[in-house]
């Protein structure tokens, strides 16, 4: 093993990095600096600060991330309404590159020369964060133990923190699933998920009622935009982490964000997931609303066109790639005029658009109207754009191509 004197370590204070402390002074004979990030997950994350100390931690960064995660990485995003084979809204995907940037720049600030993270050699996680990395600090050293070690099941971790007298909690009905929580969203993998005909059992749920346990009475919001964003709820100004918080509380009452998928890892195997992303789901519906009244026809196609592309980067681990900053750029000048209201109704799963108003809307009612239109619209116009628009099969047909 190369020299390493000091490594800042992504921790959770959960068994797996719990290990990776004691590994990582045992193996490569350095100092350990923890970083826990609050990205709202919704468990106290101070506690790790006295896991680490236990664990011989000088120093310890417990960072509240919160409203950086949702103002410069959710609502970009969800501009570009991203998802994932068309059905995943990225959320553990989107939280990576915040914290690849963060134990860099801890990195930088306490003189470590390497970082490391408990992301298996199995999944996505282990390439987001070291891509990020690698992008933000070109020479920074990458240390994955799950690569490395030979601890490759939960029996032989908890042996591990027998023999070296770390103290993990040892619940006793744990949860049979792999779990990942922020701001955004819930993820569940593991159990009788890996049977892809299984389905997911009811009390796994944990964010959202299911719809057949959702109010009769539907619940309706009315979301206000700015440039893209949303700036209020019902009238009531909210910074942007506040806005997921509220409308993952109020989606998840309703039964809304339920998602179960089979996905394409990018190391190339399937995966069984299921998501709750209540806050999410309104986001993405509410955002195209607003956008169908004020985007350019075809503006709004460029954009639908470049989204699979988008969301495969950050589902990738590209964030901090040129092409994403590249395509960030046109997105966001894409925004200008994404202003206005959407009034959303939200029942028993289901998301729908009940209104949507701005005052930079591209709809105008004398022209799309099925009454007299005054003269506004000729439609005699539109003999001459469909005969130019059948020019090329006119042609072919004459040539005697067959079009069947």
């Amino acid at each position: 093993m190369s020299k390493v004197n000091k490594v800042v370590l992504a921790y959770s204070g959960g068994l797996d990095t719990s290990v990776i402390v004691k590994w990582l002074q045992e193996n490569y004979n350095c100092e350990v600096v923890t970083f826990t990030a609050d990205i709202g997950q919704g468990e106290e994350v101070e506690p790790a600060r006295a896991k680490a100390e236990k664990l011989g931690v000088k120093q310890i960064f417990i960072e509240d991330l919160r409203e950086e995660f949702a103002r410069d990485f959710v609502f970009p995003m969800f501009r570009a309404n991203t998802i994932y084979e068309g059905e995943y809204l990225l959320g553990t995907s989107i939280a990576r590159p915040l914290i690849a940037k963060r134990l860099v720049e801890i990195a930088n600030e306490t003189g470590a020369d390497a970082i490391s993270h408990g992301a298996t050699g199995k999944g996505n996680d282990q390439v987001r964060f070291e891509l990020g990395a690698y992008a933000l600090k070109p020479g920074i050293k990458v240390i994955a133990p799950w690569r490395e070690w030979d601890l490759t099941s939960r029996e032989k971790l908890l042996t591990y923190c027998d023999t070296h007298d770390i103290a993990v909690e040892k619940k006793k009905g744990k949860s049979p699933y792999s779990m990942d929580a922020n701001l955004l969203h819930i993820s569940y993998e593991g159990g009788i998920l890996e049977d892809p005909w299984a389905e997911a059992e009811e009390d796994m749920w944990r964010w959202s009622v299911s719809p057949e346990a959702a109010p009769d009475q539907a619940t309706y919001l009315e979301l206000t935009y700015k440039n893209g964003d949303i700036v209020a709820i019902d009238g009531e100004a909210l910074a942007p982490h506040e806005v997921i918080e509220k409308l993952n509380k109020i989606g998840g009452a309703n039964g809304v964000g339920r998602l179960d998928i089979v996905e394409n890892r990018y190391v190339g195997m399937k995966s069984r997931g299921c998501y709750e992303t209540p806050g999410g789901t309104i986001m993405l519906r509410a955002h195209r609303a607003i956008e169908s009244i004020t985007l350019d026809k075809e503006l709004a196609h460029l954009k639908d066109s470049l989204m699979p592309k988008y969301a495969e980067l950050i589902y990738n681990g590209y964030w901090w790639s040129p092409e994403r900053l590249a395509l960030q750029k046109l997105i966001d000048e894409s925004q200008q005029h994404v202003n206005g209201v959407v009034r959303v109704k939200l029942y028993k799963g289901n998301v729908v658009v009940a209104g949507r108003k701005s005052e930079d809307s591209l709809f105008d009612d004398r022209i799309a109207t099925f009454e007299d239109d005054g003269g506004v619209y000729n439609q005699r116009d539109a003999e001459g754009f469909i005969k130019l628009n059948a020019l090329r099969m006119r042609i072919a047909a004459d040539k005697g191509r067959s079009m069947k």
